[in-house]
């Protein structure tokens, strides 16, 4: 395995760079990629930066540049049903951008010449990352959509809800992934920490959590993810 670590804000990687064994610092693309051993694991380590194009020219460049075989992605989410609080974890199923929509020409949400609308993720790379993630706090397991927007108001999460009863959480960056990893046939998973609950107060709640929480969640799941018992 040759793991690519992605994440949007740099808050989501503190503690991951500074644990890489012999660490080489790449730079492509006007982004910084950190090759090395993680915990004894061969991994490139990266942010993308924020939303769906950003997401996907980071996924490939990791497969085609550097040889990854297996991808993750780590942040941090909106809430996007009433049982997921802030603070858990959702670890995605499959996933899907709310905001394409290329119908009637083809059915809402579906990605053209595809035939799919959600991509489902790696079986055993969640399984294992979802068992990392339980040692740290609850999991949820289930559909996380992404898009390019912001979620920072009540009726935003609603009206994506609207289309997709079964969604878990909202973000900017993981089905552009999932799609990149589909298409070139590289295993996945998308890990996301609540850190609001998409609506009216998303913001301020966003900006406390990926300072204060976020580093830490996302650097206890890897190194469990990288110790699995």
């Amino acid at each position: 395995m040759r793991l690519g670590i992605i994440s949007a804000l740099a808050e989501e990687q503190h503690g991951l760079i500074e644990a890489f064994e012999g660490p080489y610092k790449h730079i492509h693309g006007m982004r910084e990629y950190t090759t090395g051993k993680l915990w004894e694991i061969d991994a490139v380590c990266v942010l993308s930066r924020i939303g769906k194009v950003a997401a996907a020219m980071t996924a490939a460049i990791l497969v085609e540049k550097f040889g990854v075989t297996h991808i993750v992605f780590t942040g941090v989410a909106g809430s996007g049903d009433k049982n997921v609080n802030v603070g858990d974890i959702v670890v995605a199923e499959a996933l899907v951008q709310h905001d394409f929509d290329a119908s009637p020409l083809f059915p809402r949400f579906e990605i053209p010449l595809t035939g799919l609308s959600r991509f489902a993720t790696d079986v055993a790379l969640t399984e294992r990352l979802a068992n990392a993630a339980a040692k740290t706090t609850r999991v949820h397991r289930g559909l996380i959509a992404s898009g390019d927007q912001f979620i920072g108001k009540l009726a935003q999460i609603q009206a994506i809800k609207a289309g997709l009863p079964d969604l878990l959480a909202v973000e900017m960056e993981g089905a552009a992934v999932a799609q990149v990893c589909f298409e070139l046939g590289i295993p996945f998973a998308v890990i996301r920490t609540i850190s609001d609950n998409a609506n009216d107060d998303a913001a301020v709640d966003f900006m406390h959590f990926i300072k204060t929480v976020a580093s830490r969640y996302a650097f206890e799941v890897i190194h469990n993810f990288c110790h699995p018992d």
